[in-house]
């Protein structure tokens, strides 16, 4: 089982043991959700997750995204796309152990910022 939750603890989540697919997405909107350069994500079948405590709050960031976060420390936790409703992407550094799951691919890299000069998918020199 993948666990992981917010800052505070008062949300935690629950994830079927898989091979998933982790994205750093680029993406203007993941910027200003998460104030940081860019959001790194774990992509879940819906059926494999679920909230084991907590229930968090919900932010309809566009008409096609829905985002959820803890509101007592603010983390963001989750996020739900009509383009691929069939998935929930879970942000890594919300898992208890984000060490695992190394990004493999990178989305919206047209609006990633410029002094991110070297992709951060990379290998690093040993």
């Amino acid at each position: 089982m993948i666990e992981g939750g917010c800052f505070c603890g008062a949300i935690r989540y629950q994830i079927d043991d898989g091979q998933y697919l982790t994205a750093n997405c680029h993406c203007t909107m993941c910027r200003k959700t998460s104030a940081a350069p860019f959001v790194t994500w774990l992509v879940v079948p819906t059926g494999s997750f679920h909230y084991s405590k907590g229930k968090p709050e919900v932010l309809n960031s566009s008409d096609t995204g829905t985002r959820y976060f803890c509101s007592r420390c603010g983390t963001p936790v989750a996020c739900v796309n009509s383009a691929h409703p069939d998935n929930i992407d879970i942000t890594t550094g919300s898992l208890d152990a984000p060490e695992d799951y190394a990004p493999t691919v990178a989305v919206f890299e047209d609006t990633k910022l410029p002094w991110l000069s070297v992709t951060e998918i990379e290998e690093s020199p040993a």
